[in-house]
Order: C-alpha cells, then structure tokens, then sequence
C-alpha cells in the first residue's frame, strides 16, 4: 500500500511559553523550539504500523520553508521511506484551502491509495483534511482512532465520536483520514536514525513544478488577530480539610442561589 502523511511543524508547546508579540499580528516566534505536530506523529506511526504489516511504502510531506527539512527527517528516520518539501514564496500565509490545494497538486503527480493527516493539524483548524478530500473527490473520515485493512480495495475505521463512543465504518481506497491522537503509541526516534537519513536528498517542489498560479493558493480566509482575554475576577480558594471545604462551598452556593 503506497501511503502518503502530512506532516506540519509547529512550535512545541512543552518546551515554549507562547506569546503574542507587540503589535497581535502574531506570536512572538524569535526563541521558539519547534517540532512535529503531534496528530501527525501519530499519523505517520499510524502508516508505518500498516506498511510493516502489509507492504509499501510511506512518503512524508509538508508545506513549509527550509527549516521544515528536520520535521521530514525526523519521520524518516522514525520509519518513513521518503520526504518531500513543498515550498514557495507564494505558500506562505496561505489558508487551509490553500494549504489543501497545494498538497492536492503534489498528491495527483503521484498515486497513493491512502492519504493520512492529524485531525488537528493546521493552526487547530482540523480543516485540511476534509478539504483534501473534497478536492481530491475521496472518501473521508475524521478523527480515526483504528484502521483494519479488510482488502486491498477497503478499510474499516473507527472513529471517535460524542461520550466516548466508537462509531465502525467501511471506506474505500483511495481515501483520505484524519488521525486523532491515542491510535497508537508512536516510537522513539534515537540519535541514530536520525543521522542516518541526515543526508538523504529531500526534493522540493515549488508553484511552477506543482502546475500552481499565485491565485489559487492565495488565502481567502485571514487572520485579523492575536490577543490574550481579559482576565476576570480571580477564583477564591478554599483551605482546610475536605470536610471543612465541603461545608464552605455549601454554605456559598446558598449564599449565591445555586442550593436552597
């Protein structure tokens, strides 16, 4: 099975204290420590698992500048075959749409019979996915959680649902998924692999090798602002012992009509 992942590199929030810069155009990005998207870590260990059990190949991409190399590499070594950067000036700052349209171009030079992505995967949009789909006319599913190869036509999903529920559907392939998180457990990348692969020539595609005019990918949706809420009133805290902070809370939600 030819598989293909999207893979996106955002800033990593356990190593980071987000901020937003002075003017809200953005946050503050000087200092950042940057990784791989955590769904798509999934997502690819998801394509690894399927290519050891069944055969094929797992190709990673992503739509980024230079430094998106060491999101591509980290996967490689982490199991995936090969890499590919989609990268050009017209890319940047575009929306998810354009960020669908440009990975649809890349997919078509190509045949793939499943396209993998993280459900949540551009800026928490969880958008990309879908619109894929759309564009491609593939079948689609979200928030996957478990994937059953029936044939080499068919998968059988899962997919996580309201109250914890797992709803089963049948899907044909070629189709596109969106991984949620908890699918797997994804491995460890050691020193090693990642030298290994250090060197492997990474193509790059831009607009023109993707047939693209600055038009179709340019955004349609744009962000006006970053800010931080207003902070209200501040939470009381209640001392004491169980017992006697049970009583407290009783005695203040009386207090403020919540119990007669």
């Amino acid at each position: 099975m030819e598989i293909l992942v999207c893979v996106t590199r955002v800033p990593d929030t356990a190593e980071n204290e987000i901020e937003v810069n002075a003017d809200g155009s953005d946050i503050e990005r000087d200092s950042l420590v940057y990784s791989v998207n955590e769904w798509d870590n999934y997502a690819v260990e998801e394509a690894i698992r399927i290519k050891e059990s069944s055969g094929g190949s797992v190709t990673v991409v992503t739509v980024g500048d230079g430094e998106s190399e060491e999101v591509l590499r980290r996967e490689m070594a982490m199991g995936a075959d090969r890499g590919i950067l989609l990268q050009d000036e017209s890319f940047a700052g575009t929306d998810g749409r354009g960020l669908a349209t440009i990975l649809k171009a890349e997919i078509e030079k190509g045949k793939y019979d499943l396209i993998l992505a993280g459900a949540q995967a551009d800026a928490g949009a969880g958008e990309v996915g879908g619109m894929l789909a759309a564009l491609l006319d593939f079948p689609y599913a979200s928030l996957v959680n478990s994937i059953e190869i029936v044939d080499d036509k068919t998968l059988k999903v899962g997919r996580e649902v309201d109250g914890g529920n797992i709803e089963m559907n049948r899907i044909s392939l070629p189709c596109v998924l969106s991984i949620q998180t908890g699918i797997n457990e994804p491995r460890y990348v050691g020193i090693r692999g990642i030298r290994q692969v250090a060197s492997v020539q990474i193509p790059v595609h831009g607009a023109g090798e993707l047939g693209l005019s600055t038009a179709a990918v340019e955004p349609r949706v744009r962000r006006e602002d970053y800010f931080v809420p207003e902070l209200g009133a501040g939470a009381e805290m209640l001392d004491g012992s169980n017992e006697e902070i049970i009583d407290k809370l009783v005695e203040m939600l009386k207090a403020k009509g919540g119990l007669k």
